[in-house]
């Protein structure tokens, strides 16, 4: 079993109210080979919500408000739903705060790309669940 970012699988979760959905992956879960989670929802932040990016140890949104407290939540539920699941992989939105693997965005809302994870990422690397990106699928 896989765990893919469900903007990848078509949902319409993403900052912006939109998905991106990713053909392969919507093929995975139709098949019932993947779950999909998407951690800022499980964190209960809105859709539409306000673009964020890691600051430090931080997770701040464009206008400043530090939103680590549910960007950690969600992560931690969608953490639990993938070990549930009994995954051993994961596919995940490049370079989002919460799913980005290997490369994020560097905080300063500029559209720089720096060496870095999501926090979601981060969890299942730790948790030992080989992550990929939407880049790599």
């Amino acid at each position: 079993m896989i765990v893919v970012s469900a903007c990848l699988a078509g949902i319409a979760c993403r900052y912006d109210g939109t998905a991106f959905p990713c053909e392969k992956v919507v093929k995975l879960v139709e098949s019932e080979q993947a779950v999909y989670v998407c951690p800022e929802v499980l964190g209960r932040l809105s859709i539409p919500r306000p673009p964020v990016e890691i600051v430090g140890e931080r997770i701040i949104t464009v206008a400043g408000q530090d939103v680590t407290a549910q960007y950690q939540e969600g992560a931690a539920v969608a953490l639990q739903i993938t070990l549930k699941a009994g995954c051993h992989q994961a596919i995940l939105k490049a370079r989002s705060p919460s799913c980005g693997s290997g490369k994020i965005y560097d905080g300063s809302f500029s559209g720089k790309i720096v060496d870095g994870d999501g926090i979601f990422a981060q969890m299942l690397k730790q948790a030992g669940i080989a992550v990929y990106t939407d880049e790599e699928f």
